[in-house]
């Protein structure tokens, strides 16, 4: 594989950022490999090596790269502005489409980035009940922003025993950050009612990602996600579904997939089109909050590039395309794709399992039951196989995340799922070897 390249751009980046690196997600040891472009779903970097690529921008891609109708879409807004001081008809035509297909959505407000959105939800919730505190699970992404990163990757060295204890992700993260965040371990009815039973007062929303990739991809138990349900309605909290990444589960997003409705949704990736965007979503009168006709509202939120046209327009184009009848399509190669990589694992003769649902998959190199963070917590020597594999499928053509994650797009058939399968199969016997 051809790298110099890539290595010349990586200390040009050195000399301007801090070890040439502005994006956490893709910092790589000795230096990542730089992206040139993509077409459908393959990416090409600035050495011309050719990848299949199965993280489409962390979930982001589900159309791939360079998607037709989006580019049409976007070149077609081009020529008459990219971003203004006042609102287009854009904005109102996206909102319509995501109300029009999620039947507990009335009002949309959207953000630029999926942390805003997980941002402004909890700042919505606060404002409803008046009450400080959030609830989030041990284990769980929900973005930039401190109250929700604690807890977010704990170790077995600072997460409690008999419960979960709030850990700071950030260095200089203050102790009253940690005191207004109460983590629960995931799937687990039981404790986590202790533990909402015990600040119920206190308690302003319940922030639950109903397939959280950081615990393993290991979706909620369906009496897990009805007990929130009926827990934070009985006692005047709002229940938040953090769909960043797994509103592409379904055409109407993903706790729907569960039946169930929360108050608050807080999305995005997928209805960008692949440009920045993020939204907040939910009944009336919790989006309410954000309503600012009637003077000062309880959460104003506003926003230089929100719902700027670019990612309007992306957006619109990008889930048009989303049909049911797509999402069924795209979901039943996912499934194929999880069967054929159990197969190939379990064929090598290496620990391993598949998880996921719809369009996502994860390969975990453990044989444990996995219900929660703490089950698919890998130790070091885990996490040196894991990353030798994805090194390893990487060299051979193929891209997955740094912590086996992968995402299909609509390009994707049957051919490229058999690619993946063997390759990773290849690599799970030479790894072995």
């Amino acid at each position: 594989m051809r790298i110099e390249r890539s290595r010349q751009l990586h200390e040009r980046a050195r000399a301007v950022m801090p070890g040439g690196n502005t994006r956490s997600s893709v910092f790589e040891s000795p230096f990542p490999l730089y992206a040139a472009s993509g077409s459908g779903a393959w990416l090409t970097d600035v050495d011309g090596n050719r990848f299949l690529d199965f993280t489409n921008n962390f979930t982001t891609l589900i159309h791939g790269h360079a998607f037709e109708p989006v580019n049409a879409a976007i070149l077609r807004q081009l020529p008459f502005g990219a971003s203004f001081g006042s609102p287009t008809e854009l904005e109102i035509e996206l909102a319509e489409l995501l109300c029009e297909r999620v039947s507990w959505f009335d009002h949309v407000r959207f953000t630029n980035t999926g942390s805003e959105a997980v941002m402004m939800a909890i700042r919505a919730a606060r404002a409803f009940t008046g009450r400080p505190k959030i609830v989030k699970c041990e284990g769980a992404y929900h973005g930039n922003y401190d109250p929700v990163e604690v807890s977010f990757d704990p170790t077995p060295e600072n997460w409690g025993s008999n419960r979960p204890s709030p850990v700071p992700y950030n260095s200089g993260t203050p102790a009253s950050v940690l005191e207004q965040t109460v983590v629960v371990p995931f799937n687990d009815i039981a404790a986590t009612k202790e533990l909402l039973h015990e600040h119920a007062a206190e308690i302003a929303c319940v922030l639950v990602d109903p397939m959280p990739a950081r615990a393993g991809l290991v979706p909620a138990e369906r009496a897990y996600l009805a007990f929130l349900r009926e827990f934070t309605r009985a006692n005047g909290m709002v229940l938040i579904s953090d769909e960043v990444l797994n509103f592409r589960l379904s055409h109407g997003g993903a706790i729907g997939r569960f039946g169930i409705a929360a108050d608050l949704c807080a999305f995005g990736k997928i209805i960008g089109g692949g440009l920045p965007i993020g939204a907040v979503a939910g009944k009336t009168e919790f989006m309410a909050v954000f309503d600012p006709s009637r003077g000062k509202p309880p959460v104003p939120q506003a926003g230089t590039f929100t719902a700027n046209p670019l990612s309007m327009t992306a957006g619109i184009a990008a889930m048009r395309a989303m049909t049911p009848e797509t999402f069924d399509r795209l979901n039943a190669l996912g499934e194929a794709a999880r069967q054929g990589l159990r197969e190939a694992i379990r064929g090598a003769g290496v620990p391993g399992q598949v998880t996921g649902l719809g369009s996502l998959f994860q390969i975990k190199l453990n044989d444990r039951t996995l219900r929660s963070y703490r089950d698919q917590y890998p130790d070091a020597a885990e996490r040196a196989r894991l990353a030798k594999l994805v090194r390893m499928v990487r060299d051979k053509g193929v891209l997955i995340s740094s912590t086996g994650l992968g995402a299909l797009s609509t390009p994707m058939v049957q051919a490229d799922i058999d690619r993946l399968v063997a390759i990773i199969g290849d690599a799970c016997k030479e790894a072995r070897a």
